[in-house]
């Protein structure tokens, strides 16, 4: 009976979830200089399926939907979903509801390798006779940056052949003020053009999403959506001590590295195409803990969902509170993560004091 309960609990969260994120992409999809009803955006959408809904809308709407808008929010879903499920599955790793992708490098290498790009890009000739190599050198810097700091860390913290928790945590702490002072000291010896790129950049924006960009970040983080709820019940398990998970069959060195494999590369792929997104990873499993439980099994999925719906909403209000400019969305899930978070010390606080 109880595990009946557990499974409606766990299907009704997700489907819950899920309609919100349906919900909540027909209206960012919808909501621009040119108005779409979300009735239209469904016609729109379903006549590309061979489906024709009774529902007028104008003759060039299907050209924007579909060009500009609808590439820039799958793009959010995307990388929300990404960063989300990525911070639940760290911080089930690291046993610390306060573990974010930034504590293992992931932001800081993927930030430090960005900075070095946009300084030497137009150094460089071969940057300006390949334009292909040009237009995705910083994203592949990005990428790379984040990959390369992470195995460093891991590689650090492995001590016959298991990954110390502790020391991947005092290896991160170190190598992100190393790559921050480096992040620095580019940005010292930036001139204005390039200081500007590195200040757009490392606040964030969706802004340059196209179906292209689509396409080519989305394996790197559709797999570790995929993979990384078939670990929940390792992890479940993890929560309760690595030896007491060894003990009940679990290959907890195997875990770790799977763990730090597809949360790097989920992050990663995101830093690369949209810059540096604060607060998503930490505060959306928090968020989603409060209605669920600590149960991964249902915190994993439901992160990625609600990951995906904070993204999408923090970069619709990026378009229209200061139209026709735009804000940076890393300012926006900051104004929205910070409060939340600080409301969740002080509750936290007043649970320990009581």
């Amino acid at each position: 009976m109880m595990m009946n309960k557990e499974n409606i609990k766990r299907v009704s969260s997700i489907t819950i979830l899920s309609i919100l994120l349906i919900i909540v992409i027909l209206l960012a999809t919808g909501t621009g200089a040119m108005h779409m009803s979300p009735t239209q955006v469904l016609a729109i959408l379903l006549d590309k399926a061979g489906i024709h809904l009774p529902v007028a809308y104008e003759e060039n709407m299907p050209g924007v939907l579909w060009m500009i808008r609808l590439p820039r929010v799958v793009l959010g879903v995307l990388i929300g979903a990404g960063l989300g499920v990525a911070g639940a599955s760290l911080q089930g790793l690291f046993r610390n509801p306060l573990a974010d992708p930034g504590l293992i490098g992931i932001s800081s290498g993927a930030s430090m390798a960005a900075v070095v790009m946009i300084i030497i890009q137009n150094a460089l000739p071969v940057f300006q006779q390949v334009p292909a190599l040009n237009f995705y050198a910083l994203n592949l810097a990005a990428f790379a940056g984040a990959i390369i700091t992470t195995l460093f860390i891991f590689r650090i913290a492995r001590t016959g052949g298991q990954a110390a928790i502790s020391t991947m945590l005092l290896a991160g702490i170190a190598v992100r003020a190393l790559c921050e002072s480096v992040t620095g000291l580019m940005t010292y010896l930036a001139n204005n053009e390039q200081l500007r790129s590195i200040t757009f950049w490392s606040l964030g924006s969706l802004g340059g999403a196209s179906w292209q960009t689509v396409t080519g970040v989305a394996p790197f983080i559709i797999i570790p959506l995929i993979m990384l709820p078939r670990l929940a019940p390792a992890l479940n398990l993890l929560a309760l001590g690595e030896r007491e998970a060894m003990h009940s069959g679990v290959g907890v060195p195997r875990l770790k590295s799977m763990l730090v494999i597809f949360a790097t590369m989920a992050v990663a792929a995101g830093v690369a195409v949209a810059g540096i997104i604060g607060f998503i990873g930490l505060i959306v499993p928090h968020i989603v803990r409060q209605f669920t439980g600590p149960d991964y099994r249902i915190l994993i999925p439901g992160a990625a969902l609600s990951g995906a719906v904070l993204l999408t909403v923090a970069d619709l209000l990026c378009r229209t509170i200061v139209a026709p400019a735009e804000l940076p969305v890393g300012i926006v899930t900051a104004v929205i993560g910070a409060p939340f978070f600080l409301w969740l010390i002080i509750k936290e606080k007043r649970t320990i004091l009581a």
